[in-house]
């Protein structure tokens, strides 16, 4: 039976087990902090029957559950902080990439005239691979049949001499011996030239297309081969 302006056991761990099931990234915005569940044990001992007093084992689970939920919000804490320190050492390294060749995922090409290097990452052995070749209007300009390639990265060397220089893209389609469909990524090659900052997350500008900090594959020197 409830005492007489106080407060049930059964309240205490309603309130503490739906704080647990929240997520770490909401703690920080719950309406019942724990300065507001200490107030409430203290005007539970205050309100308390003195015919009727809180059992001491009731009291020392109520004293537990206080303690998870401090601890609780003591990780939430740290998370954060944790979290503010990722996203900055992430900044300075992306910053640092500026003027340096990488290897990302991606799959934009600049025709210079002459010839450019397309590569790409297969997740399985292909029977046949095509690499399509599109102008900046979507327009297929090229189609190259690779043939046979194993797993891992490949590559096909794009004769550009025919085509107007500029930024174009390419598309890798495989197929395996059973005509299934072998999983591709395209990948690309070249130099960061600037970085930006979306809702704190580092995009890095690398032959003219826009490329996500966690897709870096390879930092290399200017000039070097991966």
């Amino acid at each position: 039976m409830p005492e007489s302006g106080g407060y049930e056991m059964s309240d205490i761990e309603s309130i503490t087990s739906s704080t647990s099931s929240e997520s770490l990234s909401t703690l920080k915005t719950a309406s019942l902090g724990k300065e507001d569940f200490l107030e409430m044990m203290i005007a539970q001992l205050q309100n308390q029957d003195p015919l009727n007093p809180l059992d001491g084992t009731d009291f020392t689970a109520q004293l537990a559950q206080f303690s998870s939920l401090e601890q609780l919000i003591n990780v939430n804490t740290r998370l954060e902080t944790l979290e503010l320190y990722q996203a900055s050492l992430n900044n300075a390294q992306s910053v640092g990439l500026i003027g340096k060749e990488v290897v990302t995922l991606g799959n934009s090409i600049e025709a210079d005239g002459t010839s450019a290097e397309l590569s790409y990452i297969l997740s399985g052995s292909a029977e046949s691979v095509v690499v399509s070749i599109y102008d900046e209007d979507g327009s297929c300009v090229d189609t190259i049949e690779a043939g046979t390639q194993e797993a891992g990265e490949n590559s096909v060397t794009w004769d550009c001499s025919g085509v107007t220089a500029g930024s174009y893209t390419f598309e890798v389609s495989a197929i395996d011996t059973y005509e299934n469909a072998v999983s591709v990524d395209t990948t690309i090659v070249g130099k960061v030239t600037g970085v930006s900052f979306e809702d704190g997350v580092p995009i890095l500008s690398v032959n003219g297309q826009d490329v996500s900090f966690s897709d870096i594959i390879s930092v290399n020197a200017p000039g070097t081969e991966s």
